[in-house]
């Protein structure tokens, strides 16, 4: 078998490479931690900052000034608030909620209850007052939580005196229904309709007192709202 020498032989492997592992001060490893920790971190805040909410009382229905507040009458809402001078306008669900509390004015269903709208039965000067009016002077709809006028629609016993409460001005103005029994309940006549009105102390003297000018006074109710 013959040779040429002049031809190369086969060329030669080349070096094998070896795959570094990198050493802890090679940059690219502490940018890798670092990114990871920013995502734990941030994941961690975003979970925490969804449960960042808080239980707070809310009213579960219509109420107006002079209703009594209960746990019956509200329902719990978990609320986010921007800071603790917020929350603390409000009843938080985990507190006690105070005995003998009544509205300063109405609330709105679904609305929180804020603490600036109640006070304690005693300190308020709400007085329930009751009226009498036909059925057909009276609105179907009106009930616990309407809010109305009360009008007088009758001459006053003195033709000559001032006619306050007369059909332009109602003796009392954007009053609170406390309680408004079915005809059927009623302790009135037949074709009368009680009404139980929360109205301030002064003026429900100032109504009485319209009220005994008249020379049988009727009323008519008329709904806000």
């Amino acid at each position: 078998m013959s040779r040429n020498l002049g031809s190369p032989g086969p060329p030669a492997p080349p070096p094998a490479v070896r795959t570094a592992t990198p050493g802890w001060r090679d940059p690219r490893l502490w940018i890798g931690i670092a990114i990871v920790a920013a995502s734990v971190v941030g994941g961690a805040r975003l979970l925490a900052s969804a449960d960042d909410t808080v239980t707070v009382w809310a009213v579960a229905a219509d109420m107006g000034a002079g209703d009594q507040v209960t746990e019956e009458d509200l329902v719990a809402h978990r609320v986010r608030f921007a800071d603790d001078a917020q929350l603390n306008r409000y009843f938080a669900g985990d507190d006690p909620l105070p005995g003998d509390l009544e509205l300063l004015r109405g609330v709105g269903e679904g609305e929180l209850l804020p603490r600036a709208a109640v006070g304690s039965a005693e300190d308020t000067d709400t007085l329930q007052v009751p009226i009498s009016v036909a059925v057909e002077r009276v609105p179907e709809s009106v009930g616990a939580g309407s809010v109305v006028d009360v009008f007088i629609v009758a001459r006053p016993t003195d033709p000559q005196g001032p006619a306050p409460g007369g059909p332009g001005e109602p003796a009392l103005r954007a009053v609170t229904v406390v309680a408004a029994p079915a005809g059927d309940d009623t302790f009135g006549a037949a074709g009368e309709r009680q009404l139980d009105l929360a109205v301030p102390e002064d003026d429900a003297q100032a109504f009485f007192e319209l009220l005994n000018s008249f020379d049988g006074p009727v009323l008519t109710v008329v709904r806000r709202g």
